[in-house]
């Protein structure tokens, strides 16, 4: 399977289902042997497009309940734990080699829970704050949407090459995020990536395209795995993977706006 930018992806098995899983693939067993195989079971079958999008369409819907109720409530101080409780969990469900549903959508009900709070946060900061949170809702959706049509058109192909630059791409902002980071806590503003600066605005723009094109590769992967029959549990970490880059889109969407909205 090709590699992805996308380290939710880290894990989907790379063979066909039958390399994966005993049983499939494998020669029949000759009649008098006394074992006839099972048919695959609800647990195991092949993963299908329908899978996809039912899992995915669960862990959206988890993340968005758990934001909307944040975000009404006004749970703002929430946002601390429930970004660090996110963070645990996305590494947990990035390393565990088979997928979990529990955990994949506690992950959605923390990212929920962060989103809705940071959301509100900028919603009582400026006069136009829930239009702005509105805004990048409407402006997230846009890009998935537009990117699916974008991959499923083949007006941009992912080719190794394609996905080697978004991978390098995803890693260096990554590290300027982190050194913006360190260099936050010796200067004031650190390197401008963040302070609302003509480079923060650039950097955010950047972002966003790095996490547009970051879809390619996850519809991508998705469309591999089903190819390649993996068993239909793993559909749990494609919609992990999903909501990984979903999650990223709209914080960046949502700082840039705060950012033109800025005195």
């Amino acid at each position: 399977m090709r590699t992805t930018s996308n380290p939710a992806f880290r894990n989907l098995p790379t063979g066909g289902y039958g390399n994966n899983y005993a049983g499939f693939g494998q020669p029949p067993q000759q009649a008098g042997t006394g074992y006839d195989p099972a048919p695959p079971s609800a647990a195991n079958r092949p993963m299908t497009i329908d899978d996809v999008v039912t899992k995915t369409g669960v862990t959206l819907a988890v993340l968005l309940v758990a934001g909307t109720i944040t975000f009404a409530m006004e749970l703002y101080a929430l946002a601390l734990p429930a970004m660090i409780i996110g963070f645990v969990l996305a590494l947990v469900n990035i390393f565990k080699k088979k997928p979990s549903p529990a955990l994949v959508l506690a992950y959605a009900v923390a990212e929920g829970v962060f989103l809705g709070a940071v959301s509100g946060v900028i919603g009582r900061m400026f006069d136009n704050g829930n239009a702005i949170v509105v805004q990048a809702i409407i402006g997230t959706i846009g890009v998935f949407i537009g990117m699916l049509v974008v991959y499923k058109t083949g007006a941009v192909k992912v080719t190794p090459k394609l996905t080697k630059w978004i991978t390098g791409a995803v890693i260096g902002v990554a590290v300027l995020m982190l050194a913006n980071l360190v260099a936050s806590f010796i200067t004031p503003g650190g390197l401008g990536l963040r302070d609302g600066g003509t480079i923060a605005i650039i950097f955010s723009l950047v972002c966003i395209g790095i996490a547009a094109f970051s879809f390619l590769l996850d519809f991508d992967a998705a469309d591999e795995a089903i190819r390649a029959g993996v068993p239909a549990v793993f559909a749990w970490r494609i919609a992990f993977g999903l909501t990984v880059t979903l999650v990223w889109l709209y914080l960046e969407i949502l700082r840039l706006l705060s950012y033109f909205n800025s005195d």
